[in-house]
Parts: structure tokens; sequence; C-alpha cells
């Protein structure tokens, strides 16, 4: 932040009693911040960080960087198959509502992948602290509300343009449209807080914020977006097709 602001090449280091220790120089910078960056990167995209270029490092040792998260997420992924059994008598009744599933669950972790990443680069660049979740707690919940609303109504035409051109939604279609809809705001806006909170909450517990990674954020958003998509549709379907 110094070399950036103050446009300097070298800055001195200098002891309590201002002997001179030595100098930093830019290009010391540039290597620690590329290699932060490269660190970062990697463990974003759900893998420890490697101390090594990539073609250098043993087969098993990449192995073992990867697989830890791996079987987290997967296990995690069970969560889902645990959602999806408590309603499958929901979807026995509207066969039609697990059609959109993959749609409303890659609604949800993307828009959560996305506060994540701006999240985790603004802490990184010093432009926010945990001091300041309430600030973006509220901005994320007004974004994801328009992003949410604009999603939702696209699924709502779709719902519309397949009904019009296949007849695939039966008389209620309407309804299933204003209920797939409504799960797309809902899981949308529930999405951007949880990938804009969690990093913050790691910074909070001292941890690195990009241990927050892409993957783990859309498989914890997958699990909790299928509740909000199966209670919106029981709510707004029931006593018409529940």
């Amino acid at each position: 932040e110094i070399f950036k602001m103050n446009n300097r090449v070298a800055l001195p280091v200098i002891s309590n009693t201002n002997q001179l220790l030595g100098i930093v120089t830019i290009d010391d910078v540039l290597w620690v911040a590329s290699e932060e960056f490269s660190e970062d990167m990697q463990k974003m995209g759900g893998s420890s960080a490697l101390e090594e270029p990539y073609l250098d490092v043993p087969i098993f040792r990449l192995y073992k960087k990867r697989i830890i998260w791996l079987l987290i997420l997967f296990i995690g992924e069970t969560l889902t198959i645990a959602a999806m059994s408590n309603f499958q008598k929901t979807l026995e009744q509207v066969l039609v509502l697990s059609t959109f599933i993959p749609l409303i669950i890659s609604s949800g972790g993307n828009s959560g992948s996305q506060a994540a990443a701006l999240i985790i680069q603004a802490l990184a660049l010093g432009e926010i602290t945990v001091m300041d979740w309430w600030r973006i707690a509220r901005r994320e919940i007004k974004s994801g509300l328009l992003m949410g609303i604009t999603l939702g109504f696209v699924g709502f035409l779709i719902v519309l343009t397949g009904h019009l051109t296949l007849d695939v939604f039966g008389e209620h279609y309407i309804r299933i449209a204003f209920a797939i809809g409504t799960a797309i705001v809902g899981v949308v806006v529930w999405g951007t807080i949880m990938g804009s909170m969690l990093p913050l909450l790691l910074k909070k517990l001292g941890a690195d914020p990009a241990a927050s990674s892409t993957p783990f954020i859309a498989t914890l958003v997958d699990v909790t977006g299928l509740l909000i998509y199966f209670g919106t549709a029981f709510l707004l379907l029931k006593g018409v097709l529940l």
C-alpha cells in the first residue's frame, strides 16, 4: 500500500532505534503479491495452495492437496439428497418442479460465488474490513433483490413460454410460474448473503477468507436453496396442486 500510494521503487527498513536494517524493493513486493494471489486463486477453486509450479508437483501430492476439499464437498452434497428426500411427496405430486432444480440451485450458487469473489478481493485490497459487515449485508441484499427479481422474471417467462408452446404445466401454470419466480428471488438473495458474509466470518475467526472457496459456497447454497425452493412451492401451491 505504501509503495502504491507514494510511487516508490524501494523503501528502507529500520529498527526501533532508527538503524538501517536494509531495503525492500518493488520487485520484492510484486513477488510476494504474486505468491499471495496464486495461493488465493487455488484456495478459491477448492484446493490447498501449491508450493511449487503445477507441472513440478508430484501426482500424489497434487491428489492430497485436492481430495480433502472434494471429500468435504461430496459429503456436503449428500445433504442435498436428504433435502430432496424430505420433499419426495411434493415432487411426486408436482413432478414439473424437479425440472427446475438445476436452474434454481445454479442461480443461488452463481450469485453466492460472485459475492464471495468480490468480498475476498475487497478484503485483500483493504477496501473493506470486518467492521463493515452491516453495510456490506445491506448492499448485497439490495443487489441480490435486483438480480433475483430479474432472474425470477426470466424464470416466470420461461414457464409461460413452455406452457404456450408445449402445454406441459397444466391449467395452473400461472401459479407454477409465480412459485418458481419467487423461489429464484429468494435463492439469489440468500446466495449473495452467504457469499458475502462467509469470507467476513472467516476473517473474524482469523482464518483465510479465500478458504470460502467457490465450490464450498455453491454446495452450501445448493442445500439451503432447495429448502427455499420447495418451501416456497409448498406455500404457493398448497391447496391447488399439493
